[in-house]
């Protein structure tokens, strides 16, 4: 399946008919499919090279090196997560993945936010450096896109501008090592959908990605290598009280013959801050479409959430 594609080029154009076009090609997407595949992002195609170079470097260390990288405090938020150690929500069986977290990296001391500090890897030369500059850079092509959809809710451009400016956003590594054993029932990543506001993925011009369809049919999804998935999370999906949907997905198990493979992807989870209010919005509130959840904030969803998934106790 061909997910929508859009063209961030012309949201950033200065043509008004562009820019509007691209709103409600990106809305109507959202709403219908939950996932669509962005060109002219803003990401350097250098730079992602680079990251997955660094990326690849660090999962082939040795697992001792690695597991030394591991905070067990932090639920996951910072550093090395060894394989196995997470879930989907719903599921009792772990994913057949290890990750690498990389935080907000602001330098402004915010009373409502308590970040830890990014872990720094010494094996890897650039690693530290790489991630600041793919980090930075995610941030601002998912600002203009939070912009976009603030338009399709008919709020002002800049409504989540100050929520997610300094935001608890997360890049995080994925690495799917080779599959050794015949698995109980646990696939690469069970099906699931993301806690944040919009995650943007690199990575899915691999095999292996799957959204299920409103006819709740699996489709493999797969994007062209200049571009990037984006899609709605839980958070997005609370604040519109489901007028944005956030679709589950999954990452399957490749044919047998591809078990020795390795998968690698590099989610970007763009997060607002924690103090901010995840209260369904009025206009996403009709008689066709009531309330459907009780307020909450971004902060204490996320902890909810942290613990269904098995990162935090």
């Amino acid at each position: 399946m061909s997910i929508p594609s859009v063209d961030l080029a012309d949201f950033l154009s200065g043509d008004l008919v562009r820019k509007n076009n691209f709103v409600q090609k990106l809305g109507k997407a959202y709403e219908e499919v939950g996932f669509v595949a962005v060109k002219n992002h803003g990401v350097k195609d250098k730079l992602i090279e680079d990251l997955y170079k660094n990326v690849q470097e660090f999962f082939s260390l040795p697992l001792e090196i690695k597991k030394s990288y591991e905070i067990n405090n932090l639920a996951g938020q910072r550093g090395y997560t060894s394989f196995g150690k997470e879930q989907a929500k719903g599921s009792e069986v772990p994913d057949l993945k290890e990750f690498f977290q990389y935080g907000q990296i602001s330098t402004i001391n915010l009373k409502e936010e308590n970040y830890p500090d990014n872990v720094k890897v010494k094996e890897v030369i650039h690693f530290n450096k790489i991630f600041d500059e793919a980090f930075s850079g995610f941030e601002k092509s998912g600002t203009s896109l939070l912009q976009a959809i603030a338009l399709y809710l008919g709020l002002d451009q800049f409504y989540f501008d100050n929520y997610i400016q300094h935001g608890n956003s997360i890049l995080r590594a994925i690495h799917y090592p080779p599959i050794t054993t015949e698995p109980i029932s646990a696939i690469r990543a069970e099906q699931h959908e993301d806690i944040n506001l919009i995650t943007l993925l690199i990575g899915a011009s691999a095999d292996g990605l799957e959204i299920l369809t409103k006819q709740g049919e699996w489709i493999a999804v797969t994007s062209l290598p200049e571009q990037i998935v984006v899609n709605v999370g839980d958070m997005l999906q609370r604040l519109t009280n489901n007028k944005l949907r956030s679709t589950t997905h999954r990452v399957v198990n490749p044919n047998r013959d591809l078990w020795h493979t390795s998968r690698f992807s590099i989610p970007f989870f763009l997060h607002p801050r924690s103090s901010m209010s995840l209260r369904c919005l009025d206009s996403c509130i009709t008689e066709i479409n009531p309330i459907g959840y009780k307020d909450t904030t971004a902060g204490e969803y996320l902890d909810e959430r942290l613990r269904e998934i098995g990162l935090k106790k």
